[in-house]
């Protein structure tokens, strides 16, 4: 599948070990990382941007942009909740949706 992708000019590179992808240097080189589990991606998205952080579920028929985080219905009517990472998932879908209808 990636060798029919790139035949068709798009710029992939991997598969890269989960264990090493999400290093700096490999970072720098991409705009995205693709990530085929919730389990390869999600704790390093979490670790360096919880709380601002997007999960995207790709492959549906419609858009679903995520919070990086749970529930959390410990918090929910304390006002000790932080609404960043939900700000963040309705600005990018918001984004997503004009870029698509321009």
């Amino acid at each position: 599948v990636l060798d029919a992708l790139r035949g068709e000019g798009l710029d992939l590179h991997g598969p890269l070990p989960a264990d090493t992808a999400f290093v700096p240097r490999q970072l720098a080189q991409f705009d995205a990382v693709l990530a085929m589990y919730h389990d390869q991606g999600l704790p390093v998205l979490k670790y360096a941007g919880f709380g601002h952080a997007v999960n995207i579920t790709l492959g549906l028929p419609w858009l679903r942009t995520s919070v990086d985080h749970g529930t959390a219905l410990d918090l929910a009517g304390s006002g000790r909740a932080d609404p960043g990472s939900l700000l963040a998932a309705t600005r990018l879908a918001l984004d997503l949706v004009a870029r698509r209808h321009r």
